[in-house]
């Protein structure tokens, strides 16, 4: 929102201040400066003395300007808006125009152009269609900085609506300075009679979306342009002035946050009628541009036709315009959320919804219908009703709240007295109306429906008396780390484990589809929870697992072209109705080759074991893959993965018919962790280990054994062994023919290689003899196995 400090001005002394002081005020108060815009020097009033066409551009004219110097000035120009006697603003060679651009002489399709014909758009308006027409009362020569003052460009947060005025912004530069203000502006106060519509003059339909309506008509006025005060208050922050009807309005808008709007009461057929929208009724804006409403929308009505879409634009065919004789004069309080809505289903925004959807002040409508009244009396002549008429009367109660001074000391950190606090407040224009043991009852403004609980005064205070001025102080100290955080620090642990060897972590949405929970192939997905109202289709229940997820997401990147897939996510999901529990898991997806590189430049695609290998990694414990006996269709198999035969996850292979589906050049192999269970067992501490100083010994053995006993109950056994001296174990061999023509069918050879090591002392090959020996035996005595 734009601001005059020159229409700052009429409300507040600011003569003191420079705009980096005021810049510096708001910033510091929470009110965002996104820009001052200054008039460019060496930019002055001319007048279009000549046009003629350019001799080698169709759309270019040579004009000759009037300047104030003794001769006449060539420009070029590309307009077409102008006409001769028209004053326009133009900048000469030397002038910095806002976006940067210099201006110097030069040559336009081979024409002299001696400065440049400025827009109002390119000197920090909004207006971009053509050039700026100044009014004729503006002496030639005239540096234009002279004429329009400087304008600040505000960002108003939403909850502070009572800011989006000169006069809110008069109001808070008031408070936050030693400055009053002037005369002391009420525009709550009504002289007018005021009476109850009845319902042939004003029928409101929809209470709930307008709680007052009012309306005043003025008759027999003239349409004409406006004034040169007017004008140029309402082009200097970057409106464009129309007539002075509707210049009025705006003003009004501008000056105290109200919109209001003005009808030509001769179009209207009937009364007033504030009712929803038809489903696909038609709309002609006054923008030229066609809406089709819906019933949530709210209208302005006749008895016939919608004339307005109430709180956001009028209509095309009830505009003022030169032929307008009588106004019906608009004032009213429509719901935020209404608005708000209809502004965004139509995307349409205006100055005025822009203030509905934030919320106006009920207390200042009529007063804002009465001076538009008076302004267009002045400006249009006319002669108005003698009463304002009020339809579904709104009832505005203030609200109070208690201010304990300790208390807001203890929040603040500072001790600022008690009179500081009431000067603060008293400064923000609350009006204290009881005090009790120190405690006292602020009447909140009407404006001001940001207030609404103690903590907001203490907000209020420290923002006025200025955060930077209370010290900073040590509130607390480090609390001792918890559960929480070691948790929150195992997770990240993991990401950045699974990051650096070349996995990509994805972020999904906790819902999905009741057709794609069966691609959550590592949970039990019987009793996955619907949604009560879901948004789609696609969003129906929430997550059981979180492997569907990756399968999207490995399907986006097949269509792309990628050929290995490394994914995992980490994230809440939902186990089902049988527990009302949430559990964060972990998920991986692997496919195809990892990238090549110049250890691996033709890799192979990635497997099973490859899979048991990345969790290992991230476990930091050996685990087991226990085949389970689950059937899933999208599954070609599944396997509960152990820690110490305690099933902490599950691992697939998605099914050969599902991975066509999604265009998987590779088998897809996911595996989907429960980390409140690995977390549980994972190491309490960091041991560090000394490298070893003596050599080991290794021995390799290969045995038969049956073809369906897992190689986990080998493992299984070489950890029970009671050995001082065996260090590790590694299968490195395996191997089985299913033809039967160079072993057994039904059974497979494996090889181990043994490493033996004492820590104080190098090894004997003897005693290694000996150990490796009752190794063998141990696994003989246990396991049905033959040494080859």
């Amino acid at each position: 929102m734009k601001i005059s400090l020159d229409w700052l001005g009429e409300h507040i002394d600011l003569t003191s201040y420079s705009a980096e002081d005021l810049d510096r005020l708001l910033t510091f108060s929470g009110i965002e400066v996104e820009n001052i815009i200054m008039m460019p020097d060496k930019v002055i009033v001319a007048e279009i003395k000549t046009i003629d066409p350019h001799a080698n551009a169709d759309k270019l004219s040579v004009c000759m300007v009037d300047d104030g110097t003794k001769d006449l000035r060539q420009i070029v120009c590309g307009a077409q808006n102008f006409k001769i006697g028209d004053k326009v603003p133009l900048a000469v060679p030397g002038a910095k125009l806002g976006n940067g651009f210099s201006i110097k002489q030069s040559k336009l399709r081979g024409t002299e152009s001696h400065g440049m014909l400025c827009s109002q758009s390119e000197l920090g308006g909004n207006d971009d269609q053509g050039l700026w027409i100044l009014p004729t009362e503006f002496k030639i020569g005239t540096p234009l900085n002279k004429i329009y003052p400087t304008i600040f460009d505000l960002e108003i947060t939403p909850n502070r609506p009572d800011c989006l005025s000169h006069l809110g912004i008069a109001r808070e530069l008031s408070a936050l300075s030693d400055k009053k203000l002037k005369g002391n502006p009420d525009y709550t106060l009504s002289e007018t009679p005021q009476r109850i519509a009845n319902k042939s003059e004003a029928n409101i339909l929809s209470p709930e979306k307008c709680s007052l309506y009012t309306t005043r008509i003025i008759r027999n006025v003239q349409v004409t342009e406006s004034p040169h005060w007017l004008k140029t208050k309402i082009e200097s922050i970057g409106l464009r002035s129309i007539n002075n009807i509707v210049d009025i309005t705006n003003y009004v808008m501008m000056e105290m946050g109200q919109p209001l709007h003005a009808f030509d009461f001769n179009t209207l057929e009937g009364g007033i009628c504030v009712r929803p929208a038809k489903e696909g009724e038609k709309f002609t804006a006054l923008d030229g541009l066609n809406y089709n409403l819906s019933t949530d929308d709210l209208v302005i009505a006749d008895e016939n036709k919608a004339i307005a879409i109430a709180g956001i634009m009028g209509g095309a065919d009830t505009g003022i315009t030169e032929k307008s004789q009588d106004v019906l004069l608009e004032s009213a309080y429509f719901l935020s959320p209404s608005i708000r809505k209809s502004s965004r289903s139509l995307g349409l925004s205006t100055d005025s919804s822009y203030r509905f959807e934030r919320g106006v002040d009920p207390s200042q409508i009529i007063g804002s219908s009465e001076l538009a009244t008076k302004l267009i009396l002045e400006l249009a002549g006319g002669k108005a009703d003698k009463e304002t008429l009020i339809s579904n009367a709104y009832e505005d109660s203030l609200q109070s709240i208690s201010l304990d001074p300790d208390k807001c000391r203890s929040v603040l950190g500072h001790n600022l007295k008690d009179q500081e606090m009431i000067e603060i407040l008293e400064g923000l224009r609350l009006r204290k109306i009881e005090i009790r043991d120190n405690i006292s009852d602020w009447e909140i403004p009407s404006y001001r429906r940001d207030l609404t609980r103690t903590a907001d005064l203490h907000e209020e205070i420290a923002r006025v008396y200025g955060i930077d001025n209370i010290p900073s102080l040590h509130a607390g100290w480090f609390a001792k780390s918890s559960e929480a955080d070691h948790f929150f620090d195992f997770i990240e642990n993991n990401s950045n484990e699974l990051s650096s060897i070349g996995f990509y972590e994805t972020r999904t949405i906790k819902l999905t589809s009741k057709l794609k929970i069966d691609d959550c192939v590592c949970t039990d997905n019987l009793n996955a929870i619907a949604i009560k109202n879901p948004l789609s289709d696609d969003l129906t229940h929430m997550r059981p697992g979180l492997i569907a997820s990756l399968i999207d997401v490995a399907e986006r990147n097949l269509h792309q072209g990628a050929e290995g897939l490394r994914f995992f996510e980490t994230g809440t999901v939902f186990p089902g109705k049988e527990t009302s529990e949430e559990a964060q898991h972990l998920a991986i997806l692997i496919s195809g080759p990892e990238q090549s590189s110049w250890i691996h430049p033709s890799p192979t695609p990635a497997g099973f074991f490859t899979l048991k290998g990345i969790l290992e990694r991230i476990i930091d414990k050996p685990i087991e893959f226990i085949l389970a006996d689950i059937k899933q269709e999208n599954a070609a198999f599944i396997v509960n993965i152990a820690i110490d035969n305690k099933v902490i996850g599950r691992a697939a292979q998605i099914a050969p018919s599902r991975a066509r589906q999604i265009d998987a050049r590779h088998p897809i192999f996911v595996a989907e962790l429960n980390l409140d269970l690995v977390f549980a067992e994972r190491s309490q501490q960091v041991i560090y280990q000394e490298l070893p100083k003596y050599p080991s010994i290794r021995r390799d053995i290969a045995m038969e054994l049956p073809f369906s006993l897992p190689n986990r109950e080998i493992e299984k056994v070489l950890r029970e062994i009671d050995s001082s001296l065996l260090e590790s174990f590694k299968l490195f061999d395996l191997f089985y023919d299913e033809t039967g023509n160079r072993m057994d069918k039904n059974k497979k050879s494996i090889a181990y290689s043994l490493t033996y090591r004492n820590d104080a002392r190098t090894l004997k090959s003897a005693e290694v003899d000996t150990e490796h020996e009752k190794i063998l035996s141990e696994l003989r005595t246990k396991l049905p196995i033959e040494f080859r």
